[in-house]
């Protein structure tokens, strides 16, 4: 018999029927134009204005301005003009998808943050509408609280994740549903081409209009203060990193083309050019590619991109000079991929546009106008599929670019505590961000981070993607929360990990919050599956202990990771509210050589926040003839045993989490010996004790005196690596 919740569930599990999203679901809800309550909105005598709100009354007057100048529009005045968090590569994750995707942000270099420029919200992913008289921006559930600090008085918040919100295109029909004609218009760069086309149908039957504006009116208003686009050069990926030639990958891509009968593929996301070339760059703030576009046709290889860019060493990796078969790379200038798109279109028969593939948003849609419509092939990129699953070269760089990035979170834990338990108060936010940055450019192979550090305290913990400023960076104190989410990009792998910790006594909403959350994980991370389940009904499992307590997270639980690319990578997103169903090329399953995080959350506002994050491998079941699969951790980071309720842990929870500390201690802990780590390993090894896997245990086991943290088997390790590395140099000097 199955009661209310099951058959919930069930709905979910079988169907991916999103519940309660913003106005998506079973049931229809009245929609709410007004936006949300704002706070401080109007500034009276008794409130004052959040410290980091942005006063956007010059720039929205400037872009009004220009909306209504017909030398900038080129056209007849504009009625409402849409500004999204795009550059020309649709780099950011789509808004559609944001609620699928949790914590980490990706944004566009700092040169093309438009969005930001004209509001003043600093969140990653965000559509802003500015009409003759109202400014509006739509934000998913991790910038909620970020938004209504940031955004001035000028603006009204839409919350998606809320009952009652309208979409961009629904609003902009009720505001305009008396006009005999209203014109709003948009960047056709910076707006997906699938977007444009769904925006187009929704006002067809209405007497609006898009209207594509070539002239960017936020580059024309935008005149102060803009930094630079980056010169920075390209440079190779090698094959002892990359496991594959960039040859071989562009045979792989040819084939797929062949058996798409197409004869021109445009490559236009940023990722995808990199991977399939082999070449990394400085073209993204956290993600290291290449500005460039890529027409790939069985003849020829042409890159569209600044050719002062491209150093001696990548010539001669590409194989540039006196290019004119079909396995060598020919460098064109950037800009010229408008006039060839028009020209080599001329002969081709089939030119594959890749289309959107949840976090990829495929070719904006100047690209897709540039073809004619008879000759578009619109799909999502074939890169995406082969990228998504790594070779054995790129599977052994990223577990061992997780443990060198276990040994930087241990040793800047062991740290921070150590100069906490000296001073109480001596750290704040922003120099937690600046240290475990710091930290992590130290290890091997580090070639920076994989996105802007999440450091939340407390309140700001609460915050799903809460970065501190040295405007709102809090005081780390012994009586909350502290929430830590960070990743490394490293030649060989990108990591991902977050860990919420506490330095004084935890209360017991505090515990029961953290377990629910690690249970949630355990259960994702422990779970044996067939290749067939999708990956959104994943999700269930870690959302379980958390509804069962009548909460819930507004944000995904995992999306995909890149190998020494992007911290979000398509297709994989473990999400029950995304759309379960996908177009060819953009599978919705899992397979060997996938790596994803598992990150469940709690968000009290106001008070706290616990997330835990792990990146996952999908690896195959060991018996005979199995199909199965099921997940390796590559996270090997221990947990906050003080946070830890035991009591609310199963037998197979306790024993998961042995196994997982025994890893640790195992694949870990002799790394950090080699690089006498000592602190980090001392630190390591108090947080991974066994546990019992029955009965109740004693809140102060982890913590008791009577349980030494180091055995003598370790002390007597530890010993002789010492003598090993000194009576090496030892002998070294003296051979």
């Amino acid at each position: 018999m199955i009661n209310s919740e099951g058959w919930i569930h069930l709905i979910i599990l079988i169907l991916g029927v999103p519940l309660n999203q913003g106005g998506y679901g079973i049931a229809q809800v009245v929609l709410n134009y007004n936006g949300s309550p704002r706070t401080a909105c109007p500034i009276g005598r008794n409130n004052s204005k959040p410290i980091d709100r942005y006063d956007s009354s010059i720039t929205l007057r400037q872009l009004r301005s220009e909306m209504i100048r017909m030398t900038s529009v080129q056209d007849k005045p504009l009625d409402g003009y849409i500004v999204t968090s795009n550059d020309d590569h649709q780099s950011s994750i789509p808004l559609s998808h944001a609620r699928t995707a949790p914590s980490e942000s990706e944004t566009v270099l700092a040169h093309f943050m438009r969005r930001e420029f004209l509001t003043g919200f600093r969140g990653s992913a965000g559509e802003a509408l500015v009409t003759g008289n109202k400014a509006i921006l739509w934000t998913d559930g991790r910038y909620h609280i970020q938004a209504d600090n940031q955004l001035d008085c000028n603006w009204i918040l839409m919350k998606y994740g809320h009952e009652g919100v309208p979409s961009m295109i629904q609003w902009i029909k009720q505001e305009f549903r008396n006009n005999s004609q209203a014109r709003i218009g948009a960047d056709p760069k910076l707006i997906p081409a699938k977007t444009w086309t769904d925006w187009e149908e929704e006002l067809a039957a209405s007497s609006i209009h898009l209207v594509a504006v070539h002239k960017n009116l936020i580059d024309i208003i935008w005149q102060v203060n803009r930094t630079s686009d980056i010169t920075h050069p390209a440079y190779e990926l090698k094959t002892e990193f990359s496991g594959k030639s960039w040859q071989e990958k562009i045979h792989q891509v040819r084939c797929l083309m062949e058996n798409a009968s197409a004869d021109a593929l445009v490559i236009t996301a940023l990722d995808d050019i990199a991977w399939v070339l082999n070449i990394r760059g400085w073209d993204l703030p956290n993600t290291p590619v290449l500005r460039a576009y890529v027409v790939l046709t069985p003849q020829a290889i042409l890159l569209y991109t600044d050719r002062k860019k491209i150093k001696r060493s990548v010539d001669l990796h590409l194989k540039t000079d006196g290019c004119y078969y079909a396995d060598c790379v020919r460098i064109v200038n950037y800009s010229e991929i408008w006039n060839d798109l028009r020209t080599l279109s001329q002969s081709w028969s089939k030119a594959w546009l890749p289309a959107p593939c949840v976090y990829a948003q495929g070719v904006s849609r100047q690209i897709y106008v540039s073809i004619p419509s008879s000759k578009r092939y619109f799909e999502p990129s074939p890169i995406i599929a082969l990228r998504a699953v790594k070779n054995d070269i790129e599977i052994n760089g990223m577990r061992q670019a997780h443990i060198r990035d276990s040994i930087v979170m241990c040793d800047f834990m062991a740290d921070m505590e150590f100069q906490m338990s000296i001073n109480g108060k001596s750290w704040d936010e922003m120099q937690v961000v600046r240290a475990i940055n710091g930290f992590r450019f130290e290890m091997d192979y580090n070639q920076g981070i994989a996105f802007p550090t999440i450091v939340g305290y407390g309140e700001h913990g609460a915050q799903p993607h809460y970065e501190p400023t040295e405007r709102t960076s809090a005081l780390i104190g012994s009586d909350s929360t502290l929430v830590i989410d960070s990743g490394g990009q490293y030649f060989d792998g990108t990591t991902d990990i977050t860990r919420t910790f506490h330095f004084g006594e935890p209360t017991d909403e505090q515990k029961r919050a953290y377990t629910r959350v690690l249970i949630g994980s355990i259960q994702l991370a422990s779970m044996v599956f067939p290749p067939d389940l999708r990956t959104d009904q994943l999700d269930v499992f870690a959302r379980e202990p958390l509804w069962k307590a009548g909460s819930d997270y507004m944000h995904g639980t995992g999306h995909g990771i890149g190998h020494f690319l992007s911290v979000h990578e398509s297709p994989i997103s473990v999400s029950y509210v995304q759309n379960s169903t996908a177009a060819p090329g953009c599978s919705t399953h899992l397979q060997p050589g996938n790596f994803l995080s598992n990150e469940p959350g709690y968000y009290s506002k106001g008070k706290f926040g616990v997330r835990l994050e792990n990146v996952l491998e999908v690896v195959q079941v060991g018996m005979k003839n199995s199909k199965l699969l099921k997940f390796r951790d590559a996270t090997l980071v221990p947990y906050e045993s003080k946070l830890i309720d035991l009591n609310m842990l199963s037998r197979s929870h306790r024993r998961w989490l042995n196994n997982y500390n025994r890893r640790i201690r195992e694949e870990v802990g002799p790394e950090m010996l080699k690089k006498c780590k000592m602190e980090a390993y001392q630190w390591m090894e108090k947080r991974t004790r066994s546990i019992p896997e029955e009965d109740e245990v004693d809140d102060n086991y982890f913590t008791g005196d009577s349980n030494p943290s180091l055995s003598k088997k370790s002390y007597l390790l530890i010993i002789l690596v010492i003598f090993f590395h000194t009576s090496g140099g030892v002998f070294m000097t003296y051979s």
